[in-house]
């Protein structure tokens, strides 16, 4: 058996729906195949414990392949926390993307947004759970590209609410300002909510997570944007 393909994998079934054997799959989805369950295997084994503390043996036996098959897909370790990272963060952009376009209504974004927050914390439980835990300690590489993707999430959330009413004239400054509460907060909601699995509690810290941003607005109200000199 190829040594580069994990042995707990089942195959991936055909386009007439029958499964495929490993040996029908080509080199390429054979890879793919392999590097899904190196990324399944971290997320599992960072249930219990911090990155620092991860080893290449155990990832490696989680998956199911030889140490040596890893370096086909990853350089080293720090390239693998940077895929769980971007795979976090490309899928909360994307909804969050969703959830703001074409709506220039505060309330109905807010509320869309953190209803959609708390459903990606429910989906990639996993993922989450490492970026709050990444996020403040660990690996110094990781750290640098956890707070790369809050800025670009801030620098995008910013850019879209200068087509809000009332505060499109605002400042770049304060819009980045702006957009950094709103990101904070969103952060700390998930920070509550990743050990969370009763549903209940989740719409409560979804009540709390709309209340808060909807003080954020309130605020907005009330503040003039001026150009610094």
């Amino acid at each position: 058996m190829d040594s580069d393909v994990p042995k707990s994998r089942s195959a991936r079934p055909s386009r007439s729906g029958r499964p495929r054997s490993r040996d029908t799959l080509s080199r390429e989805e054979r890879k793919e195949v392999t590097r899904r369950a190196i990324v399944a295997a971290a997320l599992h084994l960072l249930a219990e414990g911090s990155f620092t503390g991860l080893s290449l043996r155990e990832v490696t036996r989680e998956a199911g392949i030889v140490p040596a098959a890893f370096y086909r897909h990853f350089d080293s370790m720090e390239a693998l926390g940077l895929v769980l990272i971007d795979e976090s963060f490309r899928s909360l952009r994307d909804m969050l993307r969703g959830a703001r376009a074409g709506k220039l209504d505060p309330n109905h974004v807010i509320d869309s947004s953190a209803e959609i927050l708390i459903a990606s914390i429910s989906d990639r439980r996993e993922h989450w759970r490492f970026i709050t835990r990444e996020r403040a300690s660990g690996v110094a590489m990781l750290r640098y590209a956890i707070r790369t993707e809050i800025r670009l999430i801030t620098s995008e959330l910013a850019i879209d609410l200068a087509r809000f009413p009332g505060i499109k004239d605002w400042s770049s400054e304060d819009l980045n300002i702006l957009a950094n509460l709103f990101v904070n907060a969103m952060i700390s909601i998930a920070e509550t909510a990743e050990d969370v699995s009763d549903p209940s509690a989740l719409e409560e810290i979804k009540r709390t997570a709309v209340k808060q941003m909807r003080m954020i607005a309130v605020g907005v109200r009330g503040w003039r944007s001026v150009e610094r000199d």
